[in-house]
């Protein structure tokens, strides 16, 4: 008696166990009443918990074949509870909306993630890209704003970080490296930015002392996430420059997701705007999609494609650009003929394979293919005239060239084309145990580039031929013959037919832990990347290198809300195929991967005003570069030496305020200090061309207290002014002069017609879950700012003027978003 009835205790005791290994997943994105994600959602069951990442999602096992009751809960939210029963082994995808418990203005800025801010990485709300004001709207817009990141072009998206250029800068979606076009030489140009705002769920940012898992490239890091759609949804965006669509789509069992983007620009409202008379017709156009199909709770596949058509069609006509003093006035009045015709077409496909072999391991196999197909063909004869202008106030002619200083042409011709296919596939890991993560990949790059490269300009002063810098003697006609022969300015015709094969892996570690009473984190890495280059007529190179990196954060246990991070390790940038391609076009296969050591040191001290939570950041950084690729930019073109003739340095200071200063808004005020020179040939140091000394941004939103649908954005920036401005071909070290400071607000209104807090259960307002309308000033108080000089010469005297090339003045928009 006494073993059966041990045997039934037994049996009692083990039947819950039975019980709770019979299990179901219960899985989702939590959501704010606007629709985004919320961090830190405490999710629990009498059986167990767990909270939502910064995606806002969420993984919790239940018991099967019972009731269960779950409970969402969040500090600034209303409790949801929901009760779900599922059968053994079901995976079941639940999406609930927590409604907040404050009134406030629904618009998140910025947040300060806590996992992010260890690693001094910055993560931006998608809700505000689609609502601060810009000539190029879109996340580069709002990177702009932040400390460290520099643009002197409204009309680009491309940006410098830290005294790096253009070329310098990772950019990922979805964890898959894309690339910009090679063959774009101005801003007006571009047309649109890889990235589609409408798509995003999640944008992060480093810049610099970023992880070894991130790419080889000398400056910073812009990580993308496109979302995945828990419900069926239509996004439109309209305003005088283009507009954009985007739907979003689910199926009934969760398993596949959908969400696709259509974008269009019309940059012509800008371009019109300017000093230049122009018979222009643009058509930037593209078309995204990210779709992912869950075949089991273990295994995902996602696809991410894009195709995009950019033609630029340009006839300009005249111009005339007023400059000098009020006692010296001066004017260039400029007839041109010909036209431009430009082309970039690109195609973008990634195939992306997850597998969760467990709770501790999962592993990713990617394949992705890049091709672009890229013409720029212009034939453009310019005809100057440099002179006095009439300043008689009253006469008909006030404002007319009446007195000619110089007389010229210029005609420059170009047939340029150029074929690329990067082909890549990668594999990565993660895999944690007992709070330590490990993460590796290894990745594989075929890039295969055909490029023709046809270029020649001719320039006459008072109509005799300017010869080209190389050649020594001066044509000074009319005063003395010459007997020289005839040459273009600049005279540029290679075809190159190139490969470069590169092989990179890394491994990483990281943990968080406690040192005393303090939290601390520790990341350390290491990078390889190996590259061949070889072609026709190229003989094959090979190089390596390596890049460890580390980052440690602590955060002390004190009454203040602080947190340190230092961070650092070796860079390396293997050049790409246009850092291999030197001012003559030919292909340079020795040319070394630039170095840069960094040092960053930061602080984050959060802390309450006014009862409201504010944050400031401050990094202290230091670049050392080696083996640096010296370059000069044009516009947004960069013509490299290819000859690693240099070293550099960088260092500077970047300071950032965010908070609450409006209740219910968040904005943002930066400021940073940077120095950046390099020694050419050991010829001494002289400013690089991304000397930015002083930077300083604000982004400030406001609403009407009493009418809080109606809402104000404001975009504020200022950079001192660039090194630049010489002619063609000059000596950097004769021509050390930096353009003016660039000065610009853009201000942005919005009146919010339908909203979570708003809605309509008839009438025409129904069908719409958001609806505003906006209006837009760019450049609210018009100054000119000038992205580059022309330069013409004084027949007389011979002296070259610097003419600036202002960029777009005081321009209107209108603008409406809606959602379905």
């Amino acid at each position: 008696m006494t073993t059966k009835a041990n045997f039934l205790k037994l049996i009692v005791f083990l039947l819950p166990i039975f019980t709770l290994a019979q299990t179901a997943t219960v899985n989702g994105i939590i959501l704010n009443d606007s629709d985004f994600p919320i961090e830190n959602v405490n999710i629990k069951t009498v059986y167990d918990g767990t909270k939502t990442n910064e995606n806002g999602y969420y993984e919790l096992k239940i018991p099967a074949n019972t009731d269960v009751v779950i409970e969402f809960t969040h500090i600034s939210h209303k409790k949801v509870q929901a009760t779900i029963h599922l059968k053994n082994g079901e995976v079941f995808e639940f999406n609930p909306v927590l409604k907040v418990n404050i009134e406030q203005i629904s618009t998140v800025v910025i947040s300060g993630k806590k996992r992010k801010d260890v690693e001094g990485i910055i993560t931006i709300s998608p809700a505000v890209i689609r609502k601060i004001p810009g000539a190029n709207a879109g996340v580069e817009n709002l990177l702009k704003t932040l400390p460290g990141v520099s643009s002197n072009n409204e009309l680009s998206t491309q940006y410098s970080v830290r005294g790096g250029n253009f070329d310098e800068n990772l950019v990922y979606v979805n964890g898959i490296e894309v690339y910009r076009p090679f063959l774009v030489r101005s801003g007006q140009q571009e047309g649109l930015s890889f990235v589609n705002s409408d798509l995003v769920e999640n944008i992060e940012f480093s810049a610099g002392g970023f992880q070894a898992k991130y790419g080889d490239k000398l400056s910073s890091v812009l990580d993308i996430t496109y979302k995945k759609p828990n419900q069926f949804g239509v996004t439109a965006d309209l305003s005088l420059l283009g507009g954009s669509v985007a739907l979003e789509t689910v199926s009934k069992d969760s398993k596949f997701t959908g969400i696709v983007g259509l974008r269009y620009r019309d940059n012509s409202l800008l371009v019109d705007a300017k000093e230049t008379e122009t018979n222009y017709d643009p058509k930037f156009a593209d078309l995204q999609s990210y779709l992912t199909y869950q075949f089991t709770d273990k295994f995902a596949l996602s696809f991410l494609g894009n195709a995009s058509l950019n033609k630029y069609n340009y006839e300009p006509q005249t111009r005339q650009t007023n400059f000098g003093t009020l006692d010296d006035p001066l004017a260039l009045l400029v007839y041109y003929e010909g036209q431009e015709r430009d082309s970039y077409q690109t195609l973008f496909g990634a195939l992306q394979g997850s597998y969760q072999v467990n709770d501790n391991l999962n592993l990713n196999l990617v394949a992705s293919t890049y091709h672009t197909t890229e013409e720029e063909h212009f034939d453009i004869l310019a005809q100057y005239r440099l002179g006095q202008v009439n300043t008689n106030i009253g006469d008909e002619d006030l404002g007319e060239v009446e007195f000619s200083e110089g007389i010229g042409g210029q005609l420059n011709h170009g047939r340029n084309d150029l074929d690329a296919l990067i082909t890549t596939l990668e594999h990565k890991g993660t895999y944690t145990k007992k709070g330590n993560e490990f993460k590796w990949s290894v990745k594989y790059t075929n890039e295969d580039i055909r490029d023709r490269l046809i270029e020649w300009e001719v320039i006459d002063s008072a109509g005799f031929s300017i010869n080209p810098p190389t050649i020594d003697a001066f044509n000074d006609q009319p005063y003395s013959p010459y007997e020289g022969p005839l040459t273009a300015f600049q005279n540029v015709n290679v075809k190159n037919n190139t490969q470069i094969n590169r092989l990179q892996s890394y491994v990483q570690w990281s943990k968080k832990s406690n040192l005393g009473a303090h939290d601390v984190w520790y990341n350390a890495g290491v990078r390889s990347h190996s590259w061949t280059v070889k072609g026709e007529g190229i003989a094959s190179q090979s190089h390596t290198v390596f890049s460890p990196r580390a980052q440690f954060a602590i955060k002390p246990d004190w009454n203040a809300d602080m947190l340190f991070r230092i961070s650092g390790g070796f860079y390396y940038q293997p050049p790409f195929y246009k850092e291999l391609r030197d001012a003559s076009g030919q292909v340079q296969p020795d040319v070394k991967a630039q170095q840069s050591i960094h040092l960053v040191i930061g602080n984050d001290y959060s802390f309450n005003i006014w009862e409201r939570p504010f944050k400031l950041t401050s990094e202290l950084y230091y670049k050392s570069l080696s083996d640096v690729n010296p370059y000069a930019v044009e516009n947004v073109r960069i013509r490299y030496r290819a000859n690693n003739s240099a070293e550099a340095y960088a260092y500077g200071l970047d300071l950032r305020l965010n908070g609450e200063f409006v209740p219910g808004t968040e904005s943002w005020f930066s400021l940073g200090y940077l120095k950046t020179e390099e020694n050419i040939n050991n010829r001494g140091a002289i400013a690089r061309p991304t000397d930015q000394r002083l930077k300083f941004a604000a982004l400030f939103q406001d609403y009407v207290p009493n009418l809080p649908n109606f809402k104000m954005y404001l975009n504020v920036v200022y950079n001192t002014g660039l090194p630049g401005g010489s002619p063609s071909y000059a000596d950097p070290y004769q021509y050390q002069n930096r353009l003016p400071d660039y000065k610009r607000a853009d201000i942005g209104f919005q009146f919010v017609i339908v909203d979570a807090k708003k809605q309509f259960d008839s009438g025409w307002k129904k069908p719409f879950k958001d609806l505003s309308l906006g209006f837009e000033i760019f450049n609210v108080f018009d100054n000119q700012n000038s992205i580059t000089n022309t330069w013409v010469r004084d027949v007389y005297s011979k002296r070259q003027y610097a003419i600036p090339n202002y960029l777009t003045p005081r321009v209107f928009n209108i603008k409406t978003a809606m959602r379905f």
